[in-house]
């Protein structure tokens, strides 16, 4: 297990505009991290990322592409993601995180969290197909996607996540992430037993309750929500990860758990933060029996 963390919000520039990368990787380096998901920050020339990597000891373990197959044609989603996939094959990246950007309001900050797109279950059925196929082409090009369910996107619930699942082959991996499935109602432990077998990789984001609770979804965006600190990493939020990671282990989960959390960073500086997060992710692998690959 290699763990990971991100300092930049790829939603909301503002909030963390003046990190370079340079910075961050000297941050997570000092953190104890071994790996990073590939921000607005990298540049796509493995020529150019491998050895700034290289110095400070970190890998690429994922990194987001913003999908469009729901409204989109596969064909030019499959040019679309070429690029990035060259570049993720040159660094013996695991994969790439599949999020779906077409129809989602989560970078729209005047648009509430209640106005998020709602599939009905023949759309489902079709972007399942969709998907499905992109996984097919994208693992036999040597680079697996991992989809991710996620706020104030077209799958954002645990039912919705449950649909789209049955409505798509083993070929499309899942990214587990606690701390959207959290904030969208969702029991994630009852989601791990439903979907392990698809799980490929996890984010061990972690909520802050109170915040989540008192939002009014009618009129907070999900960047509201952000800025508002509806999100912070494992050891300062509400999640039990100590039962989150020993359910993933005892289906026999072995991959990344990625450290994250999009918030503030003045109000929660990353390198305190992530060195949090490192530290409670290190002793929830431990009770859990996995042993860190650093």
């Amino acid at each position: 297990m290699i763990l990971i963390s991100r300092w930049w919000n790829d939603d909301l520039e503002e909030l963390s505009d003046d990190v370079s990368l340079d910075e961050c990787l000297r941050q997570a380096s000092v953190a104890g991290y071994t790996g990073m998901e590939t921000g607005r920050r990298f540049p796509m020339d493995p020529a150019v990322l491998g050895p700034v990597l290289l110095q400070y000891g970190i890998s690429v373990c994922g990194g987001w592409f913003s999908g469009e197959l729901l409204t989109g044609d596969l064909e030019r989603e499959k040019d679309r993601i070429s690029a990035q996939m060259a570049l993720f094959k040159a660094m013996e990246a695991p994969c790439i995180v599949y999020g779906e950007t077409a129809g989602t309001i989560q970078g729209d900050r005047t648009a509430p969290l209640s106005t998020k797109l709602k599939l009905d279950a023949a759309q489902t059925r079709a972007y399942g197909h969709k998907l499905t196929a992109f996984a097919e082409w994208c693992a036999g090009q040597g680079m697996p996607l991992s989809y991710h369910h996620h706020m104030a996107a077209p799958i954002e619930t645990e039912a919705e996540l449950d649909v789209l699942m049955a409505n798509s082959g083993a070929a499309l991996p899942l990214l587990f992430d606690a701390g959207h499935m959290a904030f969208a109602g969702g029991d994630v432990l009852r989601v791990i037993d439903k979907h392990h077998a698809r799980i490929n990789h996890v984010h061990t984001k972690d909520i802050r309750g109170d915040v989540i609770a008192g939002l009014d979804r009618s009129t907070a965006s999900f960047l509201d929500a952000v800025i508002a600190g509806a999100f912070t990493v494992p050891g300062d939020g509400t999640l039990d990860f100590e039962a989150i990671v020993k359910r993933l282990a005892s289906y026999g989960y072995e991959g990344w758990f990625v450290v994250e959390a999009e918030q503030d960073p003045v109000a929660n500086p990353p390198l305190a933060m992530a060195k949090t997060g490192h530290q409670e992710l290190l002793r929830v692998m431990q009770a859990a029996g996995y042993q860190v690959v650093l």
